[in-house]
């Protein structure tokens, strides 16, 4: 807990939740969208991004390595791109994003670029695209674990070619160097060896984002990416509601029996909504999605369920309340890298969700959870969005459930504490 942070007792529902929310705009989409941006041939428009800390220090990196980013706007940001240059100080904060990103990015300016950023983020895994960059001839200078602080030391080009890379911690290391990759001189071939990559959503969307900007991605091969080098085109992105944000909103209905519509959701996405309506109805809620947004209701029973969450590990924190709350035990397993998140979030998880009562065995990549009788407890937060947002879900059904840090959501969602309280309360 930090010196400024002051626990945030829970709401507790006492009756069925029932609302429309409309969420800001997906951090992933957000991310690629102002790299592409960064990187084109022209100006850029973003609609309806989403304002949290991640991305406007993605933006505030950008703007040290030369490129016009107007913020100033909720609905729209303008991005005009400039030659890339350092030197320059990119702040990463504690964001997975921007440290596997932005350095391709820098590797593409003139001068020395350094990362840095919170102390645990010098905990994240970053080696595997610091090897490929320097594969690439990239000179980077990384501390004794491959990681933060990081020196990139650009020259204005990056040859490119092949290089082959072990993304088994996180799918962001090889989204990080495809979104840079048609601006090197030979484009890119990378290929994963190792594990299977989590998160495959994720790198869906980094294709398909990088095709709409004007590149050439081949990804037929399992586990190899290739991209021709060429211009990326300046556009105007259109921002999906966050989805993993909109998680503990829709657990609040169900672990109510109420309803919850999330407006403003595109009948074509690029997010996982498809893995997310399998795991919340195996879960026990009813999911539909029609002109007014993607809705979820609550049955009045949550069941247990036995689940591979590697394509969607972001919302394994509220799946795991959620398990907590069940009628019967539940098995999550396949997101060993969440190990690597903002916090090791299996053992924050299986320490937390321990407290208040539940029954955890802590597997290398997953939990046993059996419900059990829970109790008030002060639940840590881990500087973590998504250990706020499980806390936040148990505490509809347990009375005094205590957040050491709910500021901590501000990374994804500033709005949090309001929007939650609003919608226990139906305010």
């Amino acid at each position: 807990m930090t010196a400024q942070a002051r626990p945030w007792t829970a709401p507790v529902a006492t009756t069925p939740v029932s609302a429309g929310v409309r969420l800001p705009g997906s951090k992933s989409m957000t991310a690629r969208a102002l790299v592409l941006s960064a990187l084109a041939d022209g100006p850029s428009v973003v609609r309806r991004p989403l304002r949290a800390r991640d991305t406007t220090l993605m933006a505030a990196g950008l703007r040290a390595l030369g490129v016009a980013i107007d913020t100033t706007s909720d609905e729209e940001w303008r991005v005009e791109p400039g030659p890339l240059r350092g030197p320059a100080r990119v702040d990463v904060g504690l964001a997975g994003t921007i440290m596997r990103f932005a350095p391709p990015v820098a590797a593409l300016a003139d001068g020395t670029v350094t990362f840095d950023g919170d102390p645990h983020a010098r905990n994240r895994p970053l080696r595997p695209i610091v090897e490929a960059l320097r594969t690439l001839g990239v000179v980077i200078d990384a501390s004794p674990t491959g990681g933060l602080p990081l020196v990139v030391r650009g020259t204005g080009l990056v040859e490119g070619g092949e290089a082959v890379i072990d993304a088994s911690g996180s799918s962001q290391f090889v989204s990080g160097l495809l979104l840079s990759a048609p601006r090197f001189a030979k484009g890119l071939v990378l290929r994963h060896e190792g594990p299977p990559v989590p998160s495959a959503p994720h790198l869906r969307m980094t294709t398909h984002m990088l095709r709409a900007a004007g590149a050439s991605v081949d990804e037929s091969v399992p586990d190899v990416w290739a991209v021709e080098p060429g211009a990326l085109h300046g556009r105007t992105w259109d921002i999906e509601p966050d989805l993993s944000g909109a998680a503990p909103f829709f657990a609040a209905a169900m672990v109510t029996g109420g309803t919850v519509t999330l407006a403003g959701w595109p009948r074509e996405s690029w997010q996982p909504v498809g893995r997310l309506t399998e795991l919340l109805t195996a879960l026990g809620a009813e999911v539909t999605q029609d002109d007014n947004g993607l809705t979820v209701r609550g049955t009045g029973a949550l069941h247990g369920i036995n689940a591979d969450l590697s394509e969607v590990s972001e919302l394994t924190p509220v799946v795991a309340a959620l398990a907590a709350l069940a009628d019967s035990p539940s098995e999550l397993r396949g997101v060993a890298h969440i190990r690597g998140h903002e916090t090791d979030r299996l053992a924050a998880l299986a320490a937390e969700l321990g407290k208040v009562g539940a029954g955890i065995v802590e597997h290398p990549d997953g939990l046993e959870i059996t419900p059990g009788p829970l109790r008030p407890a002060v639940f840590e937060t881990y500087a973590d969005h998504r250990m706020a947002h499980a806390a936040a879900v148990i505490g509809l059904a347990v009375e005094g459930v205590q957040l050491t840090d709910v500021a901590c959501t501000s990374k994804t969602l500033p709005e949090f504490p309001e929007l939650w309280a609003d919608l226990v309360t139906g305010s």
